[in-house]
């Protein structure tokens, strides 16, 4: 009976340690597509999702770009301030209501962006969207479980997979 429930015992250590290892690959993985992106293209990956999305919306406000994207107006402002100091967008007044300040992907902007991969999270969601609806609800459960688990669930975080993206000052 002891040694039956030893058994038991390292068996659950084992599969938590799986549980770890598998975050840990996730983790890495996020990690070396950030910098991958960074080293081909100079940005992070938000300023990434930011130029795609005024290239799909085209003359856009933060505040739909903000929307877009899932991050903060602040957080968008910002990017966006960067982006306009290295020539790939600019600000402009909408001609219906010059109280409207859109940004404009620049040639720049959009030859960058033609180099940038897929991000890992757009390849995340193609697969996932492809798994039955069961599973993909079982997914969502044992993840929210996990994340309350880590004392993670009260965090706020926006649908990217990008380690950089975690801080502030890395945002931008």
């Amino acid at each position: 009976m002891r040694r039956h429930n030893r058994s038991v015992f390292m068996n659950q250590i084992y599969q938590a340690q799986d549980v770890l290892v598998a975050l840990r690959k996730i983790i890495r993985a996020t990690d070396i597509q950030s910098k991958r992106i960074a080293k081909t293209s100079g940005l992070t990956i938000p300023q990434v999702m930011v130029l795609r999305a005024i290239g799909s919306l085209g003359d856009v406000t933060v505040k739909r770009l903000s929307a877009d994207v899932s991050l903060s107006q602040a957080t968008v402002t910002t990017i966006l301030n960067r982006l306009e100091a290295r020539g790939m967008v600019v600000r402009v007044r909408s001609e219906r209501d010059k109280r409207i300040v859109n940004a404009r992907l620049l040639p720049q902007g959009q030859q960058i962006l033609q180099s940038v991969p897929a991000l890992l999270h757009e390849q995340f969601i193609d697969r996932f969207d492809r798994l039955p609806s069961a599973e993909q609800r079982q997914l969502v459960d044992t993840l929210s479980q996990l994340a309350r688990m880590m004392d993670a669930e009260g965090l706020d975080a926006a649908p990217i997979l990008d380690i950089a993206a975690a801080t502030p000052q890395t945002l931008g």
